[in-house]
Parts: C-alpha cells; sequence; structure tokens
C-alpha cells in the first residue's frame, strides 16, 4: 500500500482452494476524498468498490473507473482518486494467479485498467456488486468474493519453468539478465518469454524490473537501501533517481520523508 494513503487496509488470506492462485484479499476503506499514488507490485489486481467511486487520474484528468475491474501489471506508479466514504475488496493473484480465472493471455491486461464485464458476464459481476452492497461484515464480503473467483477458477496445469524463472527472479533481486534465466532452465529465450507473458503478465524484463523496484522500495522504507548497490545496475545516480520518480512518483529524498512522517503519524 502507498505510504501516502489514508485508510483502513485490512489483510485476509484467502480459503484453502485459491490459496494456490491469491496472495491475499483485502478490506480497503477511505473516509475523505483523496488523490494518491499507487506503486506497481509483481501481481494482477482485481477490485470490487462496495461504497462509493474510484477514478484513475491521467494527465491530470480524472476517469470513471467501473465499479468492478481488474488492473495488469504496471511498470510505473498510477494516480487514483477516491469519493468520500469508499469501500472495496481487493484480490492480489499470485505471479501466476489470475491466468487460472481468464480465458485471455495476461500481458494483454499489461498498463489496463479495465472492467470486470469485459471478462465475466455482466449478470455475474452485477451479483457480486448487489451482494457486497448488503453483506454486513469484511468477513462476509470476502466471503462473496471469494465465492465468484471459486466459480470462475479454470483448472489448469502450472507451468514449471515460468515458475521456476520468477524463482530466479526473485532470487537475484530483479538483477538477473533473461538470458541467463533462460540458459539455468535449458531454454532458449523466445519461448521462455511467450510463455512468461501469457501466465505474469509482462516480459521477464519487465517484471525483472518491477521486481528490483520494489525491492529498492522495501529497502529505502526500512532503512536499508545502500545506494551503491542499486547504482551498479545504473549508468549513474541521475537514471537511478529518474527510474526511482517513475516507479513512485516520488524523488528517494521525498519519499522517504513521507514514510517517516506517516510512521510517525501512524
Amino acid at each position: 500500500m502507498s505510504p501516502f494513503l489514508t485508510m483502513r487496509y485490512e489483510i485476509y488470506a484467502p480459503c484453502e482452494r485459491l490459496k494456490p492462485y491469491v496472495k491475499h484479499l483485502v478490506i480497503s476503506e477511505a473516509g475523505e476524498a483523496q488523490t494518491y499514488p499507487v506503486l506497481p507490485g509483481a501481481a494482477v489486481v482485481m477490485g470490487f468498490q462496495y461504497r462509493g467511486k474510484l477514478e484513475l487520474v491521467e494527465k491530470g484528468q480524472p476517469q470513471a473507473l467501473a465499479s468492478s475491474g481488474i488492473t495488469g501489471l504496471l511498470d510505473a506508479y498510477r494516480l487514483f482518486k477516491n469519493s468520500p466514504q469508499t469501500g472495496t475488496v481487493l484480490v492480489v493473484f499470485t505471479e501466476t494467479g489470475a491466468s487460472h480465472f481468464m480465458a485471455i493471455p495476461i500481458h494483454e491486461l499489461f498498463r489496463q485498467s479495465i472492467a470486470l464485464d469485459a471478462l465475466f458476464s455482466r449478470r455475474q459481476t452485477s451479483e457480486v456488486e448487489e451482494q457486497l452492497q448488503y453483506a454486513g461484515s469484511d468477513r462476509e464480503r470476502i466471503s462473496i468474493v471469494e465465492r465468484f473467483l471459486v466459480g470462475n477458477l479454470i483448472s489448469l496445469g502450472r507451468d514449471k519453468l515460468v515458475q521456476q524463472a520468477i524463482h530466479h527472479i526473485y532470487q537475484s533481486g530483479g538483477t538477473v539478465r533473461i538470458s541467463q534465466v533462460a540458459k539455468l532452465l535449458n531454454s532458449s529465450q523466445s519461448p521462455l518469454e511467450k510463455r512468461f507473458r501469457a501466465k505474469v503478465g509482462a516480459s521477464p524484463k519487465k517484471f525483472a524490473g518491477i521486481v528490483r523496484a520494489g525491492n529498492m522500495v522495501n529497502a529505502l522504507e526500512r532503512g536499508r537501501l545502500h545506494l551503491a548497490e542499486y547504482l551498479s545496475s545504473y549508468y549513474d545516480q541521475a537514471h537511478f533517481i529518474k527510474d526511482f520518480k517513475k516507479f513512485t512518483s516520488y524523488t528517494p529524498e521525498r519519499y522517504l520523508k513521507a514514510v517517516r512522517r506517516n510512521s510517525k503519524t501512524g
């Protein structure tokens, strides 16, 4: 979650049936209207608004989002604006989890935020939205969304090549060359990239960049960012700062100040 966002953010573990595909579900509620950046993560995210409205802000112009939608992998921050008294159920998938619920290659969602009824029937999404509005508790809302997911689960085998590639990327902190990953897996680069994009939602190189930037931000938040470690993969410090700003919308210095301020007030 962005450190610039003030809201209730409750994380729930998925039911046993969904554990291979869903990292966690979230109840997110904001009392006041606010505009905030959302940082890229290494997972596709599905959302259901049960109260209020959400807008995507691009080039200073707000665009209304559907009450139920999905956002693919992002390689740069996105700016969102919520109305007062907003409530949302979020589904954060595992790296390949979203591919088990949709018939399209997941890379078609890259940098996209689209309405769920473009992928599922309008009847289904309308039923979920209505049930969420009348639900009496967070736990009930989580169960409603879980039932929707289980009902749309596609039985697919796990792609071991892609899973192993993900493992190597995480193990390196996102710094490994994809040609090296392919070599480690006794694969040529082209088929690895094709399968990876279809299952994960971005090319292995893009995914590695997201992992690397995420590690960089986490290290900064925990006071463990050693600049020299990250500068080694950049031409110079200016490029490092440019990439950090693309990922977070802030320079490292401003981001760290915001994190410290949030920790004091929180």
